[in-house]
């Protein structure tokens, strides 16, 4: 189970996972993230095939070729619409901006030609940077039922159309596109009905918001082994040797336009990436096919992705905070596979789900929250094995620091209970278990303290205690261990000072240090110890004339358990943990342990504390 602090940092660690995969999927890696995979779920779902309504009169190369090239391009349109007379037609779409002059004699023809055409859709552009449009010269429009504007709407990051601006505004005069005009007229509707969101023509509802330009997601077919969509598709020159082929337009929505390679400059990309670039009039086909078909790509409102996605990083925070091991991964994964497969299940289903917010969400949030864990486990665990070597550290210090005493109680006992000793040595040898036995209980005492404060469990007395009295208490009790290596323990100056804090535990820091001088000095030296106030801290110094220690022993001095080369050389039992014990002390007593050391000239350590230990720095 988290604690509170810890669930504020997981719940920040999945937040700040969907904010950074709501900001990728507005970058512009994102959009294309997104748009390649549209391309890739149109090309698995692409539209099922059905009867087209539309067909296309095409001016290829051919046509070019054999009716005098782009030159006598009016009189070839002239030509193809007077072919197309007397057929029952829906519609007819001329995708060719005839805004200028040209010979007079081949306009006349021209436009004899339009005015015999019902439902005729003429084409205008609009102008750079959106200042007006090229319109169709007057004596053209006087024959069309409408004017489309011929725009579509290629992606900016790579080129591929796969929409298409139903409405296009410029120079206060607004066009429908091409085909939705042509739409309109081959359904005998007189008006486009419009709301905010969608526009309806006749009975069809066309989802198309008027923030989006009226935007249209294009159902383009699969196209066949030849790069070529299923439209029926018929060139003017073909039309012109066989006019029996005008049999295959009859009843349909014609298109116009050109598709020869050498003249027609819009061809566009679709997201069948394999099929070459589809000319601009088979866009604008495949536009009414879309529209007529009523069967609409709806993309996804931006609440719905958003809520998608935080839904996927609550998921995987639920998982990683409820489960763990192998189980958590698990479903991680499975969270994983629902953020991908999401987007191509709604896709079949007609609904356009971005994909690159969700399942950035879903992989930074199963990351984050997996991390997360794994790094929560790793600190319990480290506090684990603290607790557990802290555990070990009691047990070695009980089997060190305490034996000396336990031993004189034992040997003590012992004498009393196998011999007859005179009335005097009895109150001797039992003064001396008592006085071993308080002494025992003080290091118990002290032990717990110095456990007790470095888990936070317990705050330092406070108590004032002069420096010069536990010094000298302490020199007192180190003298016969001193005597016994004929070791000379010299008292320097040692100025009097009153200090705050706990007594007993600085005098078992002060005690040690005296006793580790003495053990690890050669016989027949001298121990000096000398203390004196130097601006707001007290240096008490304890030197001995030892072997020394190096400078890797120096920087290994107070881990615990380490012993110095000095510790080895004596023979001396230990552990190595008493200074670090000591180092514990004064460092909750705000000070620190300073040692200064050569080898063959001996040791220093000196306790650095504070004249006035403040209560907040007593308490850390």
């Amino acid at each position: 189970m988290l604690s509170r602090r810890q669930a504020v940092g997981y719940v920040s660690v999945l937040g700040a996972a969907f904010a950074v995969a709501v900001v990728a999927g507005f970058t512009a890696m994102g959009r294309q993230v997104d748009a390649d995979a549209y391309d890739w779920m149109f090309r698995l779902n692409p539209p099922a095939p059905w009867q087209p309504e539309s067909a296309l009169l095409t001016i290829d190369e051919a046509s070019l070729a054999g009716m005098g090239g782009i030159r006598r391009l009016r009189t070839i349109l002239a030509e193809g619409l007077e072919s197309l007379e007397g057929l029952p037609l829906k519609a007819v779409v001329l995708d060719i901006t005839l805004a200028d002059a040209g010979d007079p004699s081949e306009d006349a023809r021209l436009e004899a030609a339009m005015c015999r055409i019902s439902n005729l859709v003429l084409a205008a552009e609009m102008l750079p940077a959106g200042q007006g449009w090229q319109e169709p010269l007057a004596r053209f429009r006087h024959c069309a039922a409408a004017v489309g504007h011929v725009h579509a709407a290629p992606d900016e990051l790579d080129g591929v159309n796969r929409h298409i601006p139903l409405e296009k505004v410029a120079g206060n005069r607004r066009y429908w596109a091409l085909a939705l005009e042509a739409f309109r007229l081959s359904r005998g509707v007189e008006r486009i009905v419009e709301s905010p969101d969608d526009l309806q023509v006749g009975s069809v509802v066309i989802p198309a918001r008027r923030v989006d330009a009226r935007a249209v997601l294009l159902r383009y077919p699969a196209p066949a082994s030849d790069g070529s969509i299923p439209t029926q598709r018929v060139s003017i020159e073909a039309l012109r040797r066989d006019p029996a082929l005008r049999g295959q337009l009859r009843g349909r929505t014609v298109f116009v336009g050109v598709t020869a390679q050498s003249a027609a400059r819009d061809r566009l990309m679709t997201p069948f990436a394999t099929a070459r670039p589809m000319p601009g009039v088979e866009i604008h086909a495949t536009a009414y096919e879309t529209l007529a078909r009523g069967s609409f790509l709806r993309r996804a409102s931006e609440s719905s992705v958003l809520l998608f996605a935080a839904l996927l990083a609550a998921a995987a925070g639920i998982t990683y905070a409820l489960l763990a091991g192998w189980l958590a991964y698990a479903a991680g994964v499975l969270l994983l596979v629902v953020a991908h497969a999401v987007p191509f299940i709604l896709f079949a289903r007609g609904a356009v789900l971005p994909y690159s917010v969700p399942v950035a969400a879903a992989w930074l949030s199963v990351a984050g929250a997996a991390s997360y864990q794994y790094f929560v486990v790793r600190r319990q665990l480290r506090r684990t094995e603290a607790e557990k070597s802290r555990y070990q550290q009691a047990v070695h210090f009980v089997t060190h620091e305490m034996r000396t005493p336990l031993t004189a109680i034992q040997g003590s006992s012992e004498l009393m209970s196998r011999y007859t000793l005179p009335e005097d040595k009895r109150k001797q040898i039992a003064c001396l278990i008592h006085t071993e036995s308080q002494r025992l209980a003080r290091m118990i005492e002290t032990f717990l303290s110095v456990e007790r404060l470095s888990a936070g469990q317990m705050e330092l007395k406070r108590e004032p205690f002069l420096v010069r009295e536990l010094a000298l208490a302490c020199i007192d009790r180190t003298r016969p261990l001193a005597d016994r290596k004929r070791i000379l323990v010299e008292t320097g100056e040692i100025e009097d000072e009153t200090l705050v804090g706990d007594r007993e535990l600085m005098e078992y820091a002060v005690f040690n240090l005296l006793t580790n001088a003495v053990k690890y000095s050669p016989a027949e030296t001298q121990v000096a110890v000398s203390g004196r106030r130097e601006g707001g801290h007290y240096r008490l110094a304890v030197k001995d004339e030892g072997i020394g220690m190096d400078d890797k022993e120096l920087r290994n001095l107070f881990r615990k358990f380490y012993r110095t080369r000095r510790a080895v050389a004596s023979g001396e039992p230990g552990v190595g943990i008493g200074l670090s014990i000591v180092e514990q002390i004064v460092t909750q007593h705000g000070g620190s342990v300073e040692v200064s050391s050569a080898p063959g000239k001996g040791s220093c350590f000196t306790l650095v504390v504070p004249v006035a230990v403040s209560a907040d720095t007593a308490s850390r």
